[in-house]
């Protein structure tokens, strides 16, 4: 996939070993992106994505250590557990500089996830774009996209996208993105209204328990 001047967009994404994140990445790869699986361990997100490749029978990941993805990267992922989120944004913060960050973490709050926790900045992406600055333009999305939909390439993803963010363009990149996944990208207005879209999710954890199903989530109505 390129942009607008024919270029190969490079997604970095950060967690791309864990469940969302590695089905995200391998969406991606399968329509186009060039990606690369960051971590805290080079070597493991090498060996994550040498294990994808052999999954989908190409060369479609490469992994390397966070800050390494992410400089390399056009637009990076953020996909880890609330309590590693300030940690690794504060590595990557130069890598960062002048780019688009999509940021995927969910305020949970062990054991309680399926209780709403309103984190101290009120929503994870108001907390990164506070530590990172107007300099990189902070985008929310993927929060109520269960990895088991993710996951399942033979099945169409029966969800909307919620998108949040203060940069057109930048929710524009993210729209394209939602729509390689293969689902709806919705735009829900600025990076403050993360503060809902984030406090969803433990509202659909607490659905999938009570009704005993894997993947709830959000569709909007009367859009044509």
């Amino acid at each position: 996939m390129t942009d607008d001047q024919g270029t190969l967009l490079t997604i970095a994404v950060l967690g791309g070993t864990g469940k969302e994140g590695s089905g995200l990445a391998t969406r991606w790869a399968k329509n186009g992106y060039r990606i690369i699986i960051g971590s805290r361990d080079a070597e493991r997100a090498a060996a994550h994505a040498a294990e994808q490749n052999k999954a989908l029978g190409g060369d479609y990941l490469t992994g390397m250590s966070n800050a390494d993805a992410a400089g390399e990267a056009h637009i990076v992922v953020l996909s880890v557990p609330y309590s590693a989120h300030q940690s690794t944004l504060e590595g990557v913060k130069e890598q960062l500089a002048g780019k688009v960050l999509l940021d995927v973490t969910i305020p949970l709050q062990p054991p309680q996830i399926r209780t709403v926790h309103l984190p101290e900045g009120k929503a994870a992406a108001l907390e990164a774009q506070a530590l990172l600055g107007e300099n990189v333009k902070v985008v929310s999305a993927f929060h109520h996209l269960s990895h088991v939909q993710l996951n399942d390439l033979e099945h169409p993803i029966d969800c909307d996208v919620l998108i949040c963010g203060d940069d057109a363009g930048a929710k524009a990149a993210v729209m394209k993105l939602v729509e390689a996944v293969g689902t709806r990208a919705i735009d829900a207005g600025s990076l403050q209204n993360s503060i809902a879209v984030e406090a969803l999710t433990p509202v659909l954890l607490y659905i999938n328990k009570a009704y005993e199903i894997k993947h709830s989530g959000i569709r909007i109505t009367g859009i044509g």
